[in-house]
C-alpha cells in the first residue's frame, strides 16, 4: 500500500493511533519508570496527555489545514498534561504546531501536509522547547532519545528520502538511542532498565510510521531487571519527594516565570514549566516537592494558578489502574435538552447531549466515553443511539481499555430510574444488572401533538390533539396535552405504581405539569408525581411510572 501524506486527516489518525498504542504499552512503560522518581506512572501520564491532545483535535470542525490540527493537539496536550513526561510530550506537540504554523503563514493559503523537512524541523525544535521547559538536559532520558531521533530525521531528509522514510529513520534511531540510555544514567543501570519516557517517545514515533505506511515496526519488549534489583532502586536509590504538584499559571510575565522556576528548584526537583501555545497565557507548571503548599504559593506570588493537582508520590507504585483512568466507574447518559443535561449531571452522570441535526455516531460515543475518564462506564442510551452505533462505539471503547456496560434504557425516564439505583461500590456486573432491572421496571410512554387528521388505535385524531403513545402505538387521544397526558398516566398506573415522572419538552407551558400533578393527586391516592422541564425536542412529554 502506498504511503500516506501527513495531512490534516492523517495527523488526526496518528493521534488516535498514538492513544491506542500508549494504552497497549502503558504497563510496560510504567514498569520501566525509575527516573526521576520511581512512581511507575510515566506511561499513564503520557497516555493522559495524549488522550487530551487527541480529544482537542477530534473536536475540531473539518479542516484541511494540518497546522490547525497540530495547534489543537498542542492545546489539548498543554491543558491535559500529566506529570513530567506529560509536560515534555506537550512541548513535542507544541514544536510541531509552531513549525507548521510558520510554514502555513509562509504559504499564504494554509498548509495541506507536512513533508520530511518540516517533520525533521519539528523534532529539532522540540529538543529546544523540551530543554527550555526542563531547565537542563539530563543524558539518558527522553531528551537524549529525542535529540538522536531529530538528528536521524535531518540526515534522512538531507539524503533526499520521502517522509515515511524520514519518520522510520527517526523511529529506528530512537530505538537505538533508547537501548543506550541504560548505560548513560546510573539509576537506569542499577535497575537494568531503559528510560521510560524514551520508550513512550518510541511508541509515538512508531505510531506515526505505522499511520503513514500501514506497516508496524517490530520492537522487542523492554523488560526491567528482576524485581529484587528494581525494588532496591525504588526503595532508596532515588529518594522521592512526597508530592507531585501541577497547575496552570496565568497572568504571569516572563520574569515572574523565571523567578518561579528558581523557587521551585529550591523546593524540589523535576521542575518543568511549559509556555502557552494558544495565546491563552496559561503556563503548565510541574514540580516534585515535599511542601506542596509552598509550590502552589510560589505560583500565587507571580500569577494565578488554576486546575491545581497534588498527588502523593510515596507509596503509589501500581496504585493507578492500567490505562490511566482517573476514576474507576462512571455513568454516561445520552440526553436531549439543556434541562436534561443539568438533571442527569446533577445526579452524577457524565452527559452526552445530542444534536438533533445529526444522529449520535459511534465516534461521538467513543469521544464521550474517553472524556468521561473512567475505566468502567455504564451507558444510558435513553433511546437516542441506534443499536449499530451503540455496538460500534462500545466495541471501540473496549479496544481502548474501557469496560462498557450498556443499560437498556429506551427513554430518559427509564434512564433516570436506572441512574437512581447506580452504585459504583458494587461490581460492574451487579451494578449493570440492578440498573437494567430498574429501567425495565419503569413503564413509559410519551405525548405529542397531532399535526394531521389520522386514524389511530384509539380512534380518529385531528391537528392539535394530544396523542398518548406507548410501545410505538397511539393509545390515548385527548383534546390537548393535559388530557392526553392524564389518560396515559391512568393507563400506565393501571398495573400499579408509586412514582410518576414527567419530563416536559421545549415550548411546553409549566402549567401542564401542574395540571397533571393535580390529576394524580385526585385520582391516584398513594402515587406521587415529579416533573422536570428538560427542554427536549420531539415528543412534548415523556412519562414514566415506577
Amino acid at each position: 500500500m502506498s504511503a500516506r501524506l501527513l495531512d490534516a486527516s492523517t495527523l488526526r489518525k496518528w493521534s488516535h493511533a498514538a492513544v491506542g498504542d500508549l494504552i497497549t504499552h502503558t504497563d510496560e512503560i510504567n514498569r520501566l519508570n525509575v527516573f526521576p522518581v520511581a512512581d511507575a506512572d510515566t506511561g499513564t501520564n503520557m497516555l493522559f496527555t495524549m488522550r487530551s491532545a487527541w480529544a482537542q483535535a477530534d473536536a475540531l470542525p473539518h479542516t484541511e489545514d494540518v497546522a490547525e490540527v497540530a495547534a489543537a493537539l498542542a492545546r489539548g496536550a498543554l491543558h491535559g498534561a500529566r506529570g513530567n513526561s506529560g509536560v515534555i510530550l506537550s512541548q513535542i506537540l507544541r514544536a510541531l504546531a509552531e513549525v507548521t504554523a510558520e510554514a502555513s503563514s509562509g504559504s499564504g493559503g494554509g498548509l495541506t501536509s507536512v513533508d520530511g523537512r518540516l517533520f525533521a524541523a519539528a523534532l529539532r525544535h522540540a529538543v529546544v522547547l523540551v530543554i527550555r521547559s526542563m531547565g537542563e538536559a539530563v543524558p539518558g532520558t527522553i531528551v537524549t532519545v529525542l535529540e538522536d531521533a531529530a538528528e536521524a530525521a535531518e540526515r534522512a531528509f538531507a539524503d533526499g528520502v520521502d517522509l515515511p522514510d524520514v519518520v522510520g529513520g527517526a523511529a529506528d534511531a530512537a530505538a537505538q538511542s533508547l537501548d543506550r540510555t541504560t548505560g548513560q544514567l546510573d539509576v537506569l543501570a542499577r535497575a537494568g532498565v531503559v528510560d521510560a519516557g524514551g520508550r513512550g517517545l518510541l511508541v509515538l514515533l512508531d505510531a506515526m510510521s505505522t499511520t503513514l505506511t500501514d506497516r508496524a515496526a517490530r520492537r522487542a519488549a523492554y523488560v526491567p531487571a528482576p524485581p529484587s534489583d528494581t525494588d532496591a532502586v525504588r526503595a532508596g536509590a532515588v529518594e522521592a519527594p512526597q508530592f507531585e504538584v501541577m497547575y496552570l499559571l496565568s497572568c504571569a510575565d516572563a520574569a515572574g516565570v523565571e523567578r518561579l522556576r528558581g523557587t521551585l528548584e529550591a523546593l524540589g526537583d523535576s521542575v518543568a514549566i511549559a509556555a502557552p501555545t494558544d495565546g491563552s497565557g496559561h503556563y503548565s507548571v510541574h514540580v516534585h516537592a515535599d511542601d506542596a503548599g509552598a509550590a502552589v504559593e510560589a505560583g500565587l506570588a507571580v500569577g494565578k494558578p488554576s486546575r491545581i493537582q497534588i498527588t502523593a508520590l510515596t507509596g503509589t507504585v501500581g496504585a493507578r489502574p492500567a490505562g490511566g483512568w482517573s476514576r474507576d466507574r462512571t455513568v454516561l447518559a445520552v440526553v436531549d435538552g439543556e434541562g436534561a443535561e443539568e438533571l442527569f449531571a446533577g445526579e452524577g452522570a457524565h452527559v452526552l447531549r445530542i444534536d438533533r441535526d445529526a444522529p449520535v455516531s459511534a465516534k461521538q460515543l467513543l469521544h464521550a466515553l474517553v472524556n468521561a475518564d473512567a475505566g468502567q462506564a455504564m451507558i444510558l442510551p435513553n433511546g437516542y443511539v441506534a443499536a449499530e452505533e451503540l455496538v460500534a462505539g462500545c466495541t471501540a471503547a473496549m479496544g481502548w481499555g474501557i469496560d462498557v456496560v450498556p443499560v437498556p434504557a429506551a427513554s430518559m425516564v427509564q434512564g433516570l430510574a436506572a441512574l437512581a439505583v447506580h452504585d459504583d461500590s458494587r461490581q460492574a456486573v451487579d451494578d449493570g444488572y440492578t440498573m437494567a432491572r430498574a429501567a425495565a421496571g419503569a413503564r413509559h410512554g410519551s405525548v405529542r401533538i397531532a399535526t394531521e387528521e389520522a386514524l389511530t388505535w384509539a380512534g380518529m385524531c385531528k391537528p392539535g390533539d394530544g396523542l398518548g403513545i406507548s410501545g410505538d402505538e397511539v393509545l390515548i387521544v385527548g383534546d390537548d396535552l393535559v388530557a392526553a397526558g392524564a389518560g396515559l398516566i391512568d393507563l400506565l398506573l393501571a398495573a400499579g405504581g408509586e412514582l410518576v415522572t414527567v419530563l416536559t419538552g421545549a415550548g411546553v407551558d409549566e402549567g401542564v405539569a401542574g395540571a397533571l400533578g393535580e390529576h394524580v393527586h385526585e385520582r391516584h391516592l398513594g402515587a406521587e408525581l415529579v416533573a422536570y422541564h428538560t427542554g427536549h425536542r420531539g415528543d412534548a412529554l415523556l412519562i414514566g411510572v415506577e
